[in-house]
């Protein structure tokens, strides 16, 4: 290093993953002020920058704090850069001495349900904490058309911004609490959201993502400063949004596309994310195909009669015998049941079919109208958790969207199921639930179980790799533009084959041949009957 000289460092290969986060960092040594060299002092700094980076803008509140800066540093400071919407440099802060080593932004997954916030270090990509909590906007709503009708009015959408932001806020104060970080130093956001998430953490009308033609507000917001949303960071920050697809298939689906890496395989893959929806995306590095079928509050327990999220009490597994009937279950932390949550709801499901409670509709043999799945001498709450009738038909059209959805991408790209050769489970849900118990009901298809591989919150993964990489914020940018939408909602053949789907684990029992199989092992089935 010499004198007025700069050191930049960017472009840090890391494993496949090049580090060039949203913002960079920077040290620089001036020359001082002198009778000879009386350089106004920004346009000193300006000028440097300027010689190895190109054009950068100084906004006028930090403009302010230059001189004071570099007088306290004897001319020796830290800036740290990032990018206006425009792509021009702009100078966010300004410190004395070497503070490179303290470069930090936040990698931000933002759920109908579940918010979690990652403090990364963007000096080496290393998470260094894990901040969690329900969407504050539960309160106006658990199901995201409520929300959608909610953020139709001015007042409405104002009260669910500040939901979404009351919680990030908290849950940034307590990461840099625990980790002696001061908030200006978070320099940059990647957020990874649905569709409908987005726009109400953006504060944008989202009433047209469930009305026909189904056309969000933006699906590419770009790059917006931290200050314009009531972020409680540095208010100059970077905050990027993933790019979404459509109305129904989100920034968090186009991150998960980009954590499996099927867009860069040869190989034919099917990504599938439960949650809010049921979001499917299918291809190669050839081409992308995806669509989205209404799945998640069934699944997050949210309308069955005993249903809960999945908290310490919730039944989260469940094994019935076939031979006594008796129930076999677990819960989260151990603790005295108190409902069930999705994957103990799928398990249950799959359980009653396999101990011939139920039959392939769905409904009960003997005519009963519900399961006790936990008596109430042993529940937490002194009555007994049960699933209904209507329990079961409200998990059989869940399920029925799924099959459907998938159903129509294969026959639109002229494919089987044969030929998928990697099936990649994304969400908090998918990575719970029993994989055994989800092909049993028919809603994931019946592969190899090789096949299947789980990607845990790859929302959440998906917004650190674009936080750090601007090679990964082009992937995902590229995928979003090459995934050909189908839109569902106003399509007969998917609901003629949703209606085809309503059976457990479908109409057509060739398309899964292990269930089939069990259910021959049983005595429920005649071995050549396909159908029911």
């Amino acid at each position: 290093m010499t004198d007025k000289g700069v050191i930049l460092v960017e472009g840090v290969n890391r494993g496949d993953l090049i580090l060039e986060p949203l913002t960079r960092k920077i040290y620089i040594e001036l020359g001082e002020p002198s009778l000879n060299d009386n350089q106004a002092d920004v346009d000193r700094l300006v000028a440097a920058l300027r010689k190895i980076l190109g054009p950068v803008t100084v906004p006028l509140t930090v403009m302010r704090r230059v001189p004071g800066v570099l007088l306290e540093a004897g001319w020796r400071v830290t800036v740290t850069l990032g990018e206006e919407a425009s792509g021009t440099l702009i100078l966010m802060d300004l410190e004395p001495g070497n503070t490179t080593n303290r470069h930090y932004g936040l990698a931000v997954d933002i759920g109908t349900t579940t918010v979690v916030v990652y403090l990364v270090n963007m000096q080496n990509g290393q998470i260094m904490g894990t901040a969690a909590d329900y969407n504050g906007q539960i309160f106006f709503g658990e199901d995201i058309l409520t929300r959608i009708y909610l953020g139709s009015t001015p007042d409405g959408l104002e009260q669910l911004q500040r939901a979404i932001l009351d919680t990030l806020n908290k849950l940034i104060k307590q990461l840099i609490k625990k980790h002696n970080v001061e908030a200006r130093e978070i320099s940059a956001v990647a957020v990874g959201a649905n569709t409908t998430m987005v726009h109400l953490f953006l504060g944008l009308d989202p009433s047209r993502i469930c009305k026909a033609p189904y056309i969000p507000t933006v699906n590419s917001p770009g790059i917006i400063p931290a200050g314009q949303l009531g972020l409680q960071i540095n208010p100059l920050a970077p905050v990027y949004c993933l790019p979404s697809v459509g109305s129904y298939v989100g920034g968090d689906v186009v991150a998960g596309v980009l954590v499996s890496g099927l867009h860069l395989s040869p190989e034919l893959s099917l990504f599938v994310d439960i949650g809010t929806n049921g979001e499917i995306i299918m291809g190669n590095r050839d081409w992308l195909v995806g669509c989205a079928g209404a799945a998640g509050p069934a699944l997050e327990g949210g309308v069955a009669k005993n249903g809960m999220r999945a908290e310490p009490g919730a039944v989260d597994s469940v094994r019935i015998d076939p031979d006594t009937g008796k129930v076999y279950y677990t819960t989260i932390d151990g603790v005295p049941p108190v409902g069930i949550c999705g994957s103990g709801l799928v398990d249950c499901l799959a359980e009653l079919l396999l101990a011939g409670i139920i039959d392939r509709s769905g409904r009960f043999k003997d005519g009963r109208d519900r399961f006790v799945v936990v008596p109430a001498e042993e529940s937490a709450t002194g009555q007994d958790i049960v699933i209904t009738q209507a329990d079961i038909n409200n998990l059989l059209r869940t399920k029925g969207a799924v099959n459907a959805a998938l159903e129509l991408l294969l026959e639109s790209v002229g494919c089987d199921l044969s030929d998928i050769e990697r099936f990649y489970v994304a969400g908090g849900f998918g990575q719970y639930l029993h994989l055994e118990s989800a092909i049993t009901i028919g809603l994931y298809p019946d592969l190899p179980r090789d096949r299947m591989v789980r990607l845990g919150n790859s929302s959440g993964e998906g917004a650190r790799l674009v936080l750090l990489s601007k090679q990964k914020r082009v992937e995902a940018e590229e995928i979003a533009r090459n995934i050909t939408y189908f839109e569902l909602n106003a399509s007969q053949a998917f609901m003629n084959k949703f209606v085809g789907s309503m059976f457990l684990p479908h109409t057509n029992l060739d398309y899964f041949p292990t269930v089939k199989e069990k259910l021959i092992q049983r005595g429920l089935l005649y071995p050549n009957s396909s159908v029911t």
